[in-house]
């Protein structure tokens, strides 16, 4: 980004300008008279670079004002091989910093001896050491009056520590070595303070997987106990907390990790056992997770809270790998939102949900489209990515107009990488802080005009990190030249006209990030599991036991976190999946064996077991004949019936069939859901048919009808000879006959049976067969019948 620092000629403030330079002029003069009186201690310097390390551990107060002590401490280490006499450590005032970009170089040359700026403060503001022996380190500590330190006009002043002495080789004072660092100095208000907006993330990665026990609280599992190590005491998640709290900063959150953390608070958590089995989480650790959150609410309270989308989703991912996948942007806005629920219900707090962030504010016009495309209309963007093109001679506002409506907040690139890099170590932290408010000031003085910058750290500080940052916020919020300032107020500023708007193209975007994004493969994955769980819900009574946690879990599919871990992403990833497979396949059909049908029409079971916790309905089971030639069901090639069972029981479902050749048939069960997706594996079985032959039917009939006829023929002889008899007899006898037993009109016990009652059983009244169990029963035998089974007829 070019800067006023970088093109000086161009100041908003000529006047002021010239009071900066006239003062590094100065300050510079004591130096340059140094140099000039020992002209052989530059090749000594050379000579004997790097012999002792400088570490700056403490410098308080980091912006001093007028009245002020300053304090500096640390310790200097003797790293050659002999050892240092008549040494001392002082300290060093050189010439003022006008550009932004010097900061940079000075910075990056830090502890070259030969860098050494300005002359030493002197006198009594000194520590002695009559010897450093090689690969000791000794402590120092100095405190000097600002008044002594001849700063001039306001603005940033080179300081450095260094250690002088002699060394049996080089029996001469030389500086053996230093460390530079700078002093920001503005001890009276500014004519105008930059308005700087702090992001203050917390975000953690994926901890939640997409199990859930079986009860009504559904228990949620755990990838690792992790998450409760950063909640506990000295943790990273506890220090962001407890040091955001008193900080003026935008508290930018993933509802992810409250979601989390709240599973744990409630003591309603499990971790992966041995054997696929799960443990209950150490109720130690719910205790843990309460406290947190109870910090957390007094944190927040009356602070900006920006929701993130559910699970932070990786959006430069996301729009070079995944738009090309159906449904890959559906997901995002179901994040987006989930967010603004979580928060509020967690936090008892309303987020602003309209900001989305990229990662290290990387975009490009893929990017932006994506990053709208859920509702967001302010992208985070950041300075390196979002570079100035116009040659600006300032550091202009954050907000940028960028079309469409949309507006990117372009954070400064400088300020937030400031506390990168492994800042475990006091001397390192404190260089960090010092070049972060350096930078800030340096930024405020180069022009009149008030501006809004924006500061967006690292995702995930560490420890060392956030610690840095809060010394750095608190330096920064006494300071004579900033005022803080909150997101939304940072982007609803008046943009610079002068500012760049134009996005850059894909081909700018850094390979480097684009290395770890989730590929292509990864976004189909999670359509295909999608696909399922569309599928698997449709039978479900209590759909939301499912489709919540899987909806969750596809979020962390798509998580930012997971840049760099591509390993881990995929174990996640497959890890949901097959949950979601082994939920599914608790709804199946039952193998068969072979079945035996006797006969003309009969019954053909085929179970169904559920051994999910809930019912199951909105299934359709179907039987196909593979010859309806041979054998019909349901009167054609195939028969369906619904099907509806309850937890954890079973159901057979029976089709009638009818069969008209002898000879084996091969049936399919499927299950369909209602929409007509195949649901589950189909199960195939044999039916042997081996039905009554014509010529029997032929015989049996012909039986049949000679018994009528014999009946028959019977019956007209009675008559005959009752007629006979009756007249006979007269009339009286013919009545008195007909009360007789053996009477032809009298009922009967030798009439012929009805053909319907030829001993050929319909199957309606007949007992089940034993492989044919009872409906919804806990006692459910889930094994293939047996062989030769016999199906009611």
């Amino acid at each position: 980004m070019a800067e006023a620092a970088d093109f000086q000629a161009t100041s908003a403030s000529p006047a002021r300008r010239w009071v900066r330079r006239a003062g590094a002029l100065l300050a510079g003069a004591p130096l340059l008279a140094g140099l000039l009186q020992l002209p052989a201690a530059a090749p000594a310097q050379a000579a004997s670079s790097g012999t002792v390390s400088v570490a700056l551990d403490t410098l308080t107060p980091s912006a001093p004002t007028d009245g002020d002590t300053l304090t500096v401490s640390g310790t200097v280490t003797n790293n050659g091989k002999q050892p240092v006499t008549s040494a001392h450590v002082g300290l060093r005032v050189g010439p003022m910093v006008t550009t932004r970009s010097e900061i940079d170089s000075i910075a990056q040359h830090s502890d070259d001896p030969q860098s050494a700026a300005g002359s030493e403060v002197g006198g009594k503001y000194v520590e002695k050491f009559a010897k450093l022996d090689p690969g000791v380190a000794e402590h120092f500590s100095i405190s000097v009056p600002v008044d002594k330190l001849d700063l001039g006009a306001d603005g940033v002043y080179e300081f450095g520590v260094s250690l002088s002495g002699q060394t049996p080789a080089q029996a001469w004072d030389q500086v053996l070595g230093v460390q530079q660092t700078f002093l920001p100095w503005q001890p009276s208000d500014a004519g105008s303070k930059t308005k700087t907006t702090f992001l203050w993330p917390l975000i953690s990665t994926v901890h939640m997987t997409a199990k859930t026990g079986a009860g009504e609280l559904q228990t949620p599992v755990f990838l690792n106990d992790d998450l409760a190590k950063e909640l506990a005491p000295g943790g990273r998640l506890a220090q962001m907390v407890d040091l955001g709290k008193d900080l003026d900063v935008t508290w930018v959150i993933d509802p992810d990790l409250l979601a989390s953390v709240d599973a744990m608070a409630t003591g309603n958590y499990r971790l992966p056992g041995d054997n696929g089995t799960t443990t209950p989480g150490p109720k130690a650790h719910q205790a843990v997770a309460k406290q947190w959150l109870a910090d957390l609410q007094n944190a927040v309270a009356g602070k900006e809270v920006v929701a993130l989308p559910f699970g932070d989703p990786d959006l430069a991912s996301l729009a070079h790998n995944g738009t090309g996948v159906t449904g890959s942007l559906s997901h995002l806005k179901d994040a987006t939102d989930v967010a603004a629920i979580t928060v509020k219900t967690v936090l008892h707090v309303t987020p602003t949900t309209d900001f989305a962030w990229p990662v290290e504010g990387a975009v490009d016009p893929s990017i932006m489209k994506v990053a709208t495309s859920a509702g967001a209309d302010r992208v985070i963007a950041r300075s390196d990515s979002l570079q100035e093109t116009a040659g600006l001679s300032y550091t202009p506002s954050a907000a940028r107009p960028v079309g469409g409506g949309t507006t990117a907040v372009v954070s400064d690139a400088r300020l937030s990488t400031a506390f990168e890099g492994d800042l475990t170590k006091a001397d390192t932290s404190t260089l960090a802080v010092q070049q972060f408010l350096a930078q800030s000031l340096e930024v405020n003085a180069q022009t009149d005009e008030q501006r809004s910058i924006v500061v967006a750290p690292q995702r995930m500080p560490a420890a060392s990190q956030a610690q840095a940052m809060a010394a750095a916020l608190k330096a920064l919020d006494g300071a004579n030249w900033s005022q803080s300032q909150d997101l939304t107020s940072a982007a609803k500023d008046k943009p610079d006209p002068n500012a760049t708007t134009q996005i850059p193209s894909t081909q700018y975007y850094p390979s480097s990030l684009r290395k770890q994004e989730l590929p292509v493969s990864a976004f189909q994955q999670i359509a295909r599991t999608q696909d399922k769980l569309d599928n698997f819900q449709v039978i479900l009574t209590d759909r939301s036991r499912v489709v919540t946690p899987f909806g969750r879990a596809i979020n962390r599919e798509m998580s930012t976190s997971w840049r760099g871990r591509s390993g881990d992403a995929g174990s996640f990833r497959n890890g949901v999946e097959g949950w979601l497979d082994d939920l599914a396949a608790q709804v199946k059909l039952i193998d068969k064996s072979e079945t035996k049908l006797s006969g003309r029409s009969a019954t053909i079971p085929v179970t169904v077991q559920n051994n999910l916790v809930q019912p199951v309905g909105h299934l359709i089971l179907r039987l196909t004949s593979s010859n309806p030639t041979r054998l019909k069901i349901g009167g054609k090639a195939y028969s369906e019936q619904p099907v509806e069972i309850s937890g954890g029981h079973s159901q057979s479902v029976k089709f009638a069939t009818a069969a008209n050749a002898n000879g084996r048939v091969t049936v399919v069960a499927q299950l369909y859901t209602e929409d007509g997706q195949e649901y589950g594996d189909a199960v195939s079985f044999d039916v042997k048919v081996t039905e009554v032959t014509p010529t029997v039917m032929l015989v049996i009939g012909g039986g049949v009808l000679l018994l009528v006829l014999a009946g028959f023929r019977m019956y007209t002889q009675r008559k005959r000879a009752a007629a006979r008899q009756a007249d006979e007899d007269g009339p009286d006898a013919a009545g008195e006959a007909g009360d007789k037993p053996g009477n032809p009109d009298a009922p009967s016990d030798r009439l012929p049976q009805e053909p319907g009652d030829s001993g050929l059983s319909t199957g309606a009244d007949d007992p089940e067969q034993p492989s044919d169990p009872a409906p919804d029963t806990a006692a459910e035998n889930a094994d293939p019948s047996g062989t030769g089974e016999r199906v009611d007829r």
